[in-house]
């Protein structure tokens, strides 16, 4: 069996969608022949400090010399060149997304993730990625060869249809966590404008992880009073698989609004519920879910994801239509198991 070192920053256990899908692939890659140990590298990725450098050098060094470097994308795309030529065995790149691509960052900091991540990636022996749309981004942007990518989309659990809310109102669900690049401060505007002339009955849930950008939290929630929607808009913070279940069974719409997307893993867990879907077109987001799925924006556009809300909300014909497309879709998602059968392909290839 082949053997491969899953190198992952940080709690791993966090619910966000990167770690759900490297949990996902560090538990079936013994079935597709590889046997994974998990390294845990420091939490301080993708900004490492010196110690954080030095300590992954010890890290690697002290790992079986025959085992394939699987190095989450988290870390390596802000490791040095000078780090990664101390790895003497095969590399394996796992690409969520590129990190100079997560908004809110300063021209600074997106220069200098850029020229890290091309750096990296010209040292990797193989690249996954999750999504086609960041295998032309990398080949176009990072100057990686397309010979060298592999697509190993996230896998999506298969889901009893949503039941919905069967109340008077309708009810949103958002999912991800409440960073900039999730762009739930447009979704609150485009709330409000739609508050203001609208009499539809609403309420938002957003689920997500609360602890990743603090001041992203506290300036939503300052949002969210200014707007007077506190009575409709929930900042729920995560929740457990079980409870974020009963969410999904008990939504009529889901909406998400990010600036960019790698895959979008929760647009699949929508799509396998049959929810009908509000999306911006950010990143993968617009080829994750088919057109006759959704109602799709460009990102940061608040009046056109309220126009969009508005007639999903108006018109229950089309929820239906939408709803039905879901279904449809979600039906022929990759599973789990396609996911960790491709990583381990890539894995075997880059061992010979």
């Amino acid at each position: 069996m082949a053997a491969a070192v899953f190198a992952i920053p940080g709690d791993i256990t966090l619910p966000t969608g990167g770690y759900a899908y490297d949990r996902e692939v560090l538990a079936r890659l013994p079935s597709a022949g590889v046997e994974a140990t998990h390294l845990a590298l420091s939490g301080g990725y993708p900004d490492p400090s010196p110690e954080d450098i030095a300590r992954t050098a010890e890290q690697i060094a002290a790992t079986p010399s025959d085992a394939v470097l699987l190095i989450d994308g988290l870390a390596y795309g802000a490791m040095p060149a000078a780090l990664i030529e101390r790895f003497d065995r095969p590399i394996v790149a796992l690409v969520h997304h590129p990190l100079c691509l997560e908004a809110g960052l300063a021209p600074s900091r997106i220069e200098t993730l850029r020229g890290l991540e091309t750096a990296a990636l010209a040292r990797a022996h193989r690249v996954v990625v999750t999504s086609p749309m960041t295998a032309r981004t990398l080949t176009a942007d990072f100057g990686v060869p397309p010979d060298r990518i592999s697509v190993a989309e996230p896998g999506t659990d298969p889901a009893p249809r949503a039941r919905g809310s069967a109340g008077d109102g309708l009810a949103l669900l958002a999912v991800g966590s409440i960073v900039p690049r999730k762009g739930y401060d447009v979704l609150v505007q485009a709330l409000e404008i739609d508050a203001k002339d609208h009499r539809a009955d609403w309420r938002l849930d957003i689920v997500g992880a609360v602890d990743r950008n603090p001041a992203t939290v506290a300036a939503l929630r300052e949002q969210i009073v200014r707007a007077g929607l506190s009575a409709r808009i929930e900042i729920a913070g995560p929740k457990s698989r079980a409870d974020l279940d009963g969410l999904y069974d008990g939504a009529d719409i889901f909406v998400l609004a990010s600036h960019y997307e790698g895959y979008g893993m929760v647009l699949g867990e929508a799509l396998a519920r049959g929810l009908p879907i509000v999306t911006t077109t950010g990143g993968a987001a617009a080829e994750t879910v088919p057109d006759g799925a959704a109602l799709k924006v460009l990102p940061g556009d608040a009046g056109a994801l309220q126009q969009a809300l508005r007639r999903i909300m108006d018109e229950a014909t089309l929820r239906r239509e939408l709803a039905d497309a879901a279904w449809v879709a979600g039906q022929n998602l990759p599973r789990w198991s396609d996911t960790a059968a491709t990583i381990a392909k890539v894995i075997k290839e880059a061992r010979e």
